[in-house]
C-alpha cells in the first residue's frame, strides 16, 4: 500500500519521541485520539507536547467506515476522568485544551455531561487555558447540547467529515442534515464560541460538492474550517479513493477565504485538532 502513496501524502515519525507522553497519559488512564485515531502528526504534536484527550472510554459505538477508533460495547464513564485530564493538562503545560470523544449511543445524553464536567473543571483550575471541544452530534438532542455549550467552551469542533452523498458508505450512522443543524443549534445557543468544522477528502468526493459543503457550513455561521487527506487508516477501512494534490488544497483555502471563514486550514495532513492552538491565535481571538 505504502508503494501508492505519493511523497506529499507520506509522513515518518520517531517512534521513541511518543514515549514521554504516552506514559504520563497512561498513568492516569487517559487515551488520545491521537493514538486511537491513528494519526499521522502524533510525533510533531506529542513532541511539542500537545494531545487531543479522547473521553468516554476508547470504545464507539458507531461503525465509520474511515475511522480506527475501536468499535463494540462500551463501558460506563469514568467518574475520575475529568480530574484526572485536568491533572495531564498541568503537566503538560497545555494552553489549548482540545477535548473529543468516541460517539456513545448507548448513554442517555450521548455523553453531554462527561464534556460538561472537563469543560467546566479545566475553565476553573486555568482560567486562562482556551478549551476546544470536538464531539459527536449526540443523536440531535439540543438538550445535550445545552449541557456542552452552556459551560462555555472557547470552540465548538463538530466534523462534517464528508459529502453528503458519501454518508451511506462513509458515516452509515450519521445524518448530514442533523450534523449541519447540530452547528447551526451550537452557534444559537453560544454566540461568543467559536464554531469549527473538518472535512475528509479522497473519498470519491467532487470538487463541486467540496464546495457546496463549505458554502453549507457558512450558512450554518460556522467561523474556523479544516480540510485534509484521508489515509487508510488499516486494511479494515475504506479504501483511497484519490491522493488529492497540494495545489487543489490551496485552491480550498483560497475558496474558503473568499466565502468569509476566519480560518481555512487546508493540506494533506490537516486533521481538526491539528495546530488548533496556532489556528486559534491566528485568528487574533
Amino acid at each position: 500500500m505504502n508503494e501508492r502513496i505519493p511523497a506529499f501524502a507520506r509522513k515518518k515519525y520517531n517512534i521513541g519521541e511518543l514515549a514521554d507522553v504516552k506514559a504520563r497519559l497512561r498513568e492516569l488512564g487517559l487515551h488520545t485520539v491521537c493514538e486511537s485515531a491513528r494519526c499521522p502528526n502524533i510525533g510533531e504534536c506529542f513532541k511539542k507536547p500537545t494531545a487531543t484527550f479522547m473521553i468516554l472510554g476508547e470504545i464507539c459505538t458507531r461503525r465509520c467506515g474511515f475511522c480506527s477508533v475501536k468499535k463494540g460495547v462500551a463501558k460506563p464513564p469514568d467518574p475520575e476522568e475529568p480530574a484526572n485530564i485536568a491533572v495531564a493538562a498541568d503537566r503538560l503545560g497545555l494552553r489549548h485544551a482540545v477535548i473529543t470523544s468516541v460517539t456513545r449511543d448507548d448513554l442517555p445524553d450521548g455523553g453531554a455531561g462527561q464534556f460538561e464536567a472537563v469543560i467546566r473543571i479545566l475553565k476553573k483550575d486555568f482560567p486562562q487555558m482556551v478549551v476546544e471541544v470536538l464531539t459527536p452530534d449526540f443523536g440531535g438532542d439540543e438538550t445535550a447540547l445545552r449541557k456542552v455549550m452552556e459551560v462555555g467552551p472557547h470552540i465548538f469542533n463538530h466534523n462534517l467529515e464528508t459529502v453528503p452523498r458519501l454518508y451511506p458508505r462513509v458515516r452509515p450512522q450519521a445524518v448530514y442534515e442533523r450534523s449541519l443543524d447540530v452547528l447551526r443549534k451550537a452557534r444559537a445557543i453560544r454566540p461568543d464560541a467559536y464554531t469549527k468544522s473538518g472535512i475528509m477528502v479522497g473519498l470519491g468526493e467532487t470538487e463541486d460538492e467540496v464546495v457546496s459543503v463549505m458554502r453549507d457550513l457558512r450558512g450554518v455561521g460556522c467561523g474556523l474550517l479544516t480540510i485534509g487527506q484521508y489515509l487508510r487508516p488499516s486494511k479494515e477501512n475504506l479504501p483511497v479513493a484519490e491522493y488529492v494534490s497540494p495545489e487543489k488544497f490551496e485552491k480550498y483555502a483560497d475558496a474558503g477565504k473568499r466565502m468569509g471563514f476566519l480560518s481555512v486550514a487546508s493540506a494533506p495532513f490537516v486533521r481538526s485538532s491539528y495546530n488548533a492552538e496556532e489556528v486559534f491565535s491566528a485568528i487574533g481571538a
